[in-house]
């Protein structure tokens, strides 16, 4: 193994010792990944994701990974994950697009077996005809599989929530997947300024002895993780629990908001705060937001923004402390079915003009006046 020091998670994210570097999003995953003590990448090819996890590989040929392997497909990759997960070790792969659906049953299985799971979601387009293009209608499909979500906006954001996923997903009171996402293409493809730590320190190695789900291991052979198949059978029992098990899965995702507020430096950020007119968007349509409000304000149009870092848990009450005393806010959305906007729409506890647009798909970029013809026409009305 290469050497390393290990260091706590608040020295490892507090330290002063930044490097610059510009790369793309895919080479944030592997700078965030060479810092985190994993044990156990596995991975299948799938564009955009493929180069990631290729990058990946050249870490375990360096002795920054202790074992590697390709799965036979998607659901192969993520029913052998969870295994990994289960036996006690730190593990890390990703996927995008089709894949993300081909392995869509283990998600909840990973939520359900309560494994910390760390898992990059690089998006793309899933429909016919098909494509490879940026797209994040998968997403609408996670939602409510138990797992944490994290969005990031660009390659920074993609590299510092990678590296806190682990720490987040592995508390004891929380232990349970954690999925970021980013935009594929508009992030994994697209060169960047960014700043890393020091690839001489590293995240403290996993302690599957903190798990509230013994690790199967000698001590705890999977017999003794099933002593009653009483949830195979058709009774009180059974349904009683599934439905605490699937009640305390919720909880867990509750009880991880204190620890994404410490390492994420809160769920939503907020920049103009109390303007009239907020655009809220989460991945990179912030990054078309921000300038769109900036143009709107040279016009005197009083327009802010929230951007979201997290959507599980989703940000209820800091949404709508940011909107407390907005007119309207504009959503705009890199997928046809305007996900976010039904999140936001149920979220909300006041009265207030809610536009779900502007929305692109299919790969079409998202030109910023598209943003700020929404803006000003709120601002008319």
């Amino acid at each position: 193994m290469i050497k390393q020091q290990e260091v706590t998670p608040d020295i490892l994210f507090s330290s002063e010792e930044k490097q610059d570097m510009f790369i793309t999003g895919s080479e944030a995953v592997k700078e965030a990944v060479k810092r985190a003590n994993v044990d156990i990448a596995i991975s299948y090819p799938i564009t955009p994701q493929s180069e990631s996890m290729h990058l990946v590989g050249d870490l375990y040929a360096q002795g920054y990974i202790d074992e590697y392997l390709r799965g036979e497909n998607e659901l192969a990759v993520m029913s052998e994950v969870a295994g990994a997960s289960m036996g006690g070790v730190r593990v890390f792969t990703a996927t995008g697009g089709p894949g993300t659906l081909r392995a869509f049953e283990m998600f909840s299985t990973w939520s359900g077996a309560r494994l910390p799971i760390v898992c990059a979601f690089l998006t793309r387009g899933l429909n016919s005809p098909l494509t490879i293009q940026p797209d994040n209608l998968e997403m609408a499909h996670v939602l409510d599989t138990g797992m944490l979500m994290l969005h990031a906006e660009n390659a920074q954001d993609l590299y510092d929530m990678l590296l806190r996923a682990f720490i987040v997903a592995e508390m004891p009171d929380v232990h349970i997947p954690i999925g970021v996402f980013a935009d594929g293409f508009f992030v994994t493809h697209t060169r960047d300024k960014i700043q890393v730590d020091s690839e001489d320190i590293k995240l403290p190695k996993y302690n599957p002895y903190n798990s509230p789900v013994p690790a199967i291991d000698m001590e705890n052979v999977p017999v003794r993780l099933m002593r009653d198949p009483f949830v195979m059978k058709s009774n009180f029992i059974s349904y009683a629990a599934h439905a605490s098990w699937q009640q305390e899965v919720l909880a867990a995702v509750e009880r991880s908001r204190r620890y994404l507020n410490k390492y994420l430096g809160g769920l939503t950020e907020v920049t103009h705060e109390g303007a009239e007119i907020m655009v809220l968007a989460s991945g990179t349509a912030v990054s078309q937001s921000r300038e769109a409000i900036e143009q709107a304000r040279n016009e005197g149009i009083d327009a802010g923004l929230i951007k979201l870092k997290c959507l599980r848990p989703f940000p209820v009450e800091e949404i709508n402390n940011a909107l407390k005393t907005a007119k309207a806010v504009v959503i705009p959305e890199f997928n046809r079915v305007g996900w976010l906007f039904r999140e936001v729409k149920a979220a909300l506890q006041k009265e207030i003009h809610v536009i779900g647009a502007p929305r692109v798909f299919g790969g079409m970029t998202m030109p910023v006046e598209l943003i700020l013809d929404e803006i000003r026409r709120c601002h008319n009305v």
